[in-house]
């Protein structure tokens, strides 16, 4: 069976990536429109060359708005709640993580997690309210936090009414959900050096954009 390791990985919750975008609008997608109601539930499964898979469910997600500094026309909030679960076959470890992507007059629906020239910032709290330092055209991706899979292969996230305030944005705000999943047989970090056997299963469930005016 073959065997890989890769070096320089990077361990850190609350990390901020931020790139510049062009500046897009929403037509079409209804600035506001799903920002009080609940978000689809999602599913997508990965395999391996060996027959090796992780499973990712997204449920229970939704996003509203919430009041900011008050009397700062510039400034948006929202409210992020949601369940993210990964399940991998027999012998599969990894980890799940679970991150944002948030853009300041920005339409994300088309934006992954490899955002090419960000920046890395550190968030100052990852309870009660993130504040993020969004001007127009720029894009935020915000680890939220990651876990282990268990001894029996699952691993589970649980928001509940995570806030996000952007006090520099001055319009809409767009947002989405990545669940990103590692894992492999065999797998390990000790001293930062991935490991494992067989195949090295990457996958990224994408949550549907919403936005807040």
């Amino acid at each position: 069976m073959s065997k890989f390791s890769k070096l320089g990985l990077r361990r850190a919750a609350g990390a901020v990536a931020i790139a510049s975008a062009a500046v897009v609008g929403l037509a079409g997608m209804g600035v506001g429109d799903a920002a009080a109601a609940g978000l689809p539930n999602g599913y997508k499964k990965a395999a391996g060359i060996d027959g090796e898979s992780i499973q990712t469910w997204r449920t229970g997600e939704s996003a509203y708005p919430v009041s900011t500094v008050a009397n700062n026309p510039a400034s948006r909030g929202f409210a992020i709640s949601g369940t993210y679960t990964a399940k991998a076959s027999a012998g599969v470890g990894g980890k799940l993580a679970v991150k944002y992507i948030i853009g300041c007059q920005v339409d994300v629906s088309g934006i992954s997690l490899d955002l090419g020239g960000a920046i890395s910032l550190t968030a100052t709290t990852l309870s009660g309210s993130l504040g993020l330092p969004l001007k127009p055209g720029q894009v935020a991706v915000v680890d939220i936090t990651d876990k282990d899979f268990s001894d029996s292969g699952i691993a589970a996230v649980q928001l509940s009414q995570l806030t996000f305030n952007l006090n520099q944005c001055g319009g809409y705000a767009s947002a989405r959900s990545a669940a990103k999943v590692i894992g492999a047989k065999g797998y390990s970090t000790d001293d930062g050096k991935l490991s494992g056997e067989g195949t090295l299963i990457q996958s990224t469930l994408y949550g549907k954009p919403f936005t807040i005016n």
